[in-house]
């Protein structure tokens, strides 16, 4: 069963290539971000029209992929400061990057001191 909570998400900042599949997501996952495959993380991967998403994980028994193609509209990506090719992003981020809410004009409020 394939579950995206209780996990930890990595947006790829580059354009993949949608072809890619299982291997070549893996590839990219450990070669140019450094991260173990088989963590239980969710790596999460946008095309350059940003209008196709997948989202990859490694389950007990093997690998797990979700796709989203849209028919209209793109992904909005959630800014970032840090430099490099993965950014970790919480989960009602990528909540609203698939759902297609805007993460401008929203801002999290402050849940302790």
């Amino acid at each position: 069963m394939f579950s995206i909570t209780s996990a930890r998400y990595f947006l790829f900042r580059e354009p993949t290539d949608m072809r890619k599949s299982f291997d070549g997501l893996c590839g990219l996952v450990s070669s140019r971000l450094g991260q173990d495959t088989m963590s239980g993380d969710i790596y999460i991967f946008i095309n350059k029209p940003r209008n196709r998403i997948k989202l990859l994980r490694w389950e007990s028994g093997g690998f797990v992929l979700f796709y989203k193609r849209l028919e209209r509209g793109t992904f909005e990506l959630p800014e970032t400061n840090s430099p490099g090719l993965g950014q970790s992003i919480e989960y009602g981020e990528l909540a609203m990057l698939i759902t297609g809410i805007s993460m401008k004009n929203t801002r999290k409020r402050r849940r302790f001191y």
